[in-house]
């Protein structure tokens, strides 16, 4: 089977294309690092019988966005799913970013995936069938200082699978979203958090798991599950309270 990965170059998508191609299915890995993208394929082409194409897209801009999905097309055709483990952030993300700064984050947590999945699932339409699989954050679930449209942006892709999966009723395209709390990724590095990092290799084989289940939303690591849960019902001045806590 075939299968796209956009954001494969490290952490979950790095886990995420090993645990594909251990079980023998072919890959197209897209990410910006082209260094990374060709050892990763080096090596899974060594390890495991797959084929492995790559592509280096800077998932920030626009114009190389459309330019990869125009140039695919025909590749599309033969996908049997996507999965998006794609997440960029910076530190100057604030409700004062310049407007070209919010464009690419924008961009690289929702407009790609947007604009794949349009493609896609059209596709899969066509087929009945199909998986795509989108990773959001518990960032989302409060509005933030810092990271601000980081967590906006995987709002929105938050509400978009969600009308994937009512668009899907109708038909055999699994719709899988995910929501991550902190993950052992370049993004948590060095950071000092006040609960564990979980594992992108165990979160992987969840993934993999679950891949022929037609609707299916997950908090990893679980407990997030709980805490997104009060996050919702508590007053808004005990949520300022907490956000100064997580941020």
């Amino acid at each position: 089977m075939n299968y796209l990965i956009v954001g494969a170059s490290s952490g979950l998508g790095r886990d995420l294309a090993y645990k594909f191609a251990q079980n023998s299915n072919n890959l197209i890995l897209v990410s910006r690092d082209e260094r990374d993208l060709k050892a990763l394929k080096n090596d899974i082409e060594v390890k495991f019988k797959s084929k492995v194409d790559v592509h280096s897209v800077d998932c920030s801009s626009y114009d190389e966005v459309n330019n990869f999905i125009s140039s695919n097309l025909d590749v599309f055709k033969n996908l049997d799913g996507a999965l998006f483990p794609i997440g960029m952030i910076s530190d100057d993300d604030t409700v004062k970013n310049k407007i070209s700064e919010t464009n690419k984050l924008i961009q690289a947590n929702y407009g790609i995936v947007s604009h794949l999945v349009s493609e896609l699932f059209e596709i899969f339409e066509q087929k009945n069938n199909g998986v795509i699989v989108g990773f959001g954050s518990i960032s989302a679930y409060l509005g933030r200082e810092v990271n601000t449209t980081y967590a906006a942006s995987k709002r929105a892709l938050e509400s978009m699978f969600e009308s994937l999966a009512i668009t899907s009723n109708k038909n055999e395209i699994k719709i899988q979203f995910y929501v991550l709390g902190y993950l052992e990724s370049n993004m948590t590095f060095g950071r000092k958090l006040i609960l564990p990092k979980g594992s992108t290799e165990k979160l992987a084989n969840i993934v993999f798991k679950n891949l022929e289940k037609k609707y299916k939303k997950i908090y990893f690591p679980f407990w997030w599950s709980f805490i997104s849960y009060i996050l919702k019902i508590l007053p808004f001045v005990l949520i300022k309270q907490f956000i100064k806590i997580i941020k």
